[in-house]
């Protein structure tokens, strides 16, 4: 069978589809759908296929697109209308994750497996209410149970619906936390054209020839001497604050 020929069918299936396909489960049902011919499909001619369909819906004649998102292949909306498809779905665009649970997604999504405890040990509160909350929105899952750790505590890991929410294909295609740090340290500067003007040249450059004579003048008048002894002197004054000491009233020696 021909690529072209193979790509409708594909098309509907994605489209169709109430989960993410990979490109196993497309060849397996496309073959089961022409069972009867004798050349079944192969995987490469599904990924060449899901090539074509991609570059099709790249265009920007198209409002959505074909993307690989929470492990599997899907018809997306393009960002570019997120906000006609809010108007759409109202209130459901606008339930956020609160920043303890954020917080605790993000450890289990860099951490996985992890347990409870391990968790609470990096944000020093407890979690349970936050790993519930997680549960029921399936963001996270338990995928079983610590064999090397006392009492055998339950790991938690991510789940496709994260992958899918968070248009990752895997826990591998979130950002690395040095790329982050990175980005937030790096801060640019604004450069104005009129910057480089010959005048502003000037002005800077007879700017800092004042700023120079300034500070040669004020060095020349500081003796490191002078200010060694007035130093010495506010010490001493200190000292000598008028506090009376028994010896300062003492008898001289009448010997």
């Amino acid at each position: 069978m021909e690529i072209s020929e193979i790509i409708p069918h594909i098309e509907v299936l994605i489209f169709a589809s109430e989960k993410p396909l990979t490109s196993l489960d497309i060849v397996e049902l496309i073959n089961n759908t022409f069972g009867f011919l004798e050349e079944r499909i192969s995987l490469d001619q599904v990924d060449a296929a899901v090539n074509g369909i991609k570059e099709k819906y790249d265009s920007e004649f198209y409002p959505f697109e074909v993307r690989e998102s929470g492990g599997g292949w899907q018809f997306l909306t393009k960002k570019d209308y997120h906000q006609t498809i809010a108007q759409l779905n109202g209130d459901k665009f606008l339930k956020r994750l609160s920043n303890a649970a954020l917080e605790t997604l993000a450890i289990i999504a860099y951490k996985q497996p992890i347990t409870k405890g391990e968790i609470e040990s990096i944000r020093g509160v407890n979690t349970d209410y936050s790993i519930q909350k997680l549960l029921e929105k399936e963001l996270i899952l338990i995928s079983g149970r610590s064999e090397t750790m006392p009492g055998k505590p339950l790991l938690y890991v991510t789940s496709k619906t994260f992958m899918d929410y968070f248009g990752i294909n895997s826990p591998e295609d979130l950002p690395k936390i040095k790329e982050v740090l990175a980005e937030q340290l790096i801060e640019g500067t604004i450069v104005n054209p009129e910057d480089f003007t010959d005048q502003n040249v000037a002005n800077a450059s007879e700017f800092e020839e004042e700023s120079l004579i300034i500070d040669t003048e004020t060095a020349s008048n500081e003796d490191p001497i002078d200010e060694l002894a007035a130093a010495e002197d506010e010490a001493l004054d200190t000292e000598d604050d008028g506090n009376f000491n028994e010896s300062d009233n003492s008898d001289p020696d009448p010997a």
